[in-house]
């Protein structure tokens, strides 16, 4: 599954597949410099922190990425497995996500009606699985909405997803939000944080329902406090990241129909990421 749809998907957000052995069950992807989001956001390997403009940044290329693959044709592909560790970044520490190996076609009738499809098993890191979808078994572009919220949430504090809303919501509450924001980094701009851990809460209710509209509203907003971060390059300039300019281009998506697939073998000049099948 995760080579058929991987090698018909090409976007700037979404990971390159440069080959496969079947044989061993490993998928070769392009070399990502900056490891995942986690390796940074936990700061493995002692890397300096990330700045807040590029996590503003990173969360809207997440968003964009994610959208993409909810709008694939013939059929809504739903991620089911995302997460920080699932999100890899290039030397420019551009956002890409990876491993869809969890990945399922949604049939578009119900993705875009009741937003929801019933799956015999959950699958998902548990943190980050919809609560709905772990109920129920009924699985719709939403329950990547609420991954998507656990990791924003992720994104600005640095913590770990375990009770994360509950943390995050009470301390908006007690008025002690900048005590929840990544200490690592100084000049958080509160009133903008506040606003995406809002967003990130609002993609994290229980109930399906509940969550926003990732094209329509979620997205917009991540955009609109891209823009504010890029009003604020001198800081990334210090840090040695440049901002890569949005891509409006249109990217294919509209192969997943085909019942057989080829993958060609592209050596790269830089060391792959090989990822196991099983």
């Amino acid at each position: 599954m995760q080579v058929e749809v991987l090698s018909c998907m090409r976007h700037p957000n979404m990971v390159l597949l440069l080959g496969a052995c079947p044989e061993y069950g490993c998928l070769v992807y392009e070399y990502m410099a900056n490891g995942s989001l986690d390796d940074c956001l936990f700061r493995r390997g002692k890397s300096p922190a990330l700045p807040w403009q590029l996590r503003f940044r990173i969360a809207a290329e997440i968003a964009t990425g994610l959208n993409f693959l909810h709008q694939a044709k013939p059929k809504p592909l739903v991620h089911r497995d995302l997460k920080p560790g699932n999100i890899l970044l290039d030397r420019n520490f551009v956002s890409k996500i990876s491993d869809v190996g969890l990945a399922r076609l949604v049939p578009p009738t119900v993705a875009d009606t009741v937003t929801q499809y019933r799956m015999t098993s959950t699958a998902g890191t548990f943190c980050y699985i919809d609560p709905e979808y772990q109920q129920t078994g009924m699985l719709g572009i939403k329950s990547d909405v609420y991954s998507l919220g656990i990791m924003l949430l992720q994104i600005i504090t640095a913590k770990p997803p375990m009770g994360l809303t509950h943390q995050v919501g009470r301390s908006i509450e007690d008025g002690t939000f900048h005590e929840i924001l990544d200490p690592a980094i100084e000049d958080w701009p509160l009133e903008h944080a506040m606003h995406f851990a809002k967003l990130a809460l609002q993609c994290a209710e229980m109930r399906k329902k509940d969550r926003p509209d990732l094209g329509k509203v979620l997205l917009p907003e991540l955009n609109k406090l891209r823009d504010f971060a890029e009003e604020n390059l001198p800081m990334m300039m210090m840090f040695g990241a440049g901002f890569a300019p949005r891509n409006n281009n249109t990217y294919s998506n509209s192969a997943f129909s085909s019942s057989t697939f080829q993958v060609s073998i592209i050596f790269s000049k830089q060391q792959p990421y090989f990822f196991s099948l099983y």
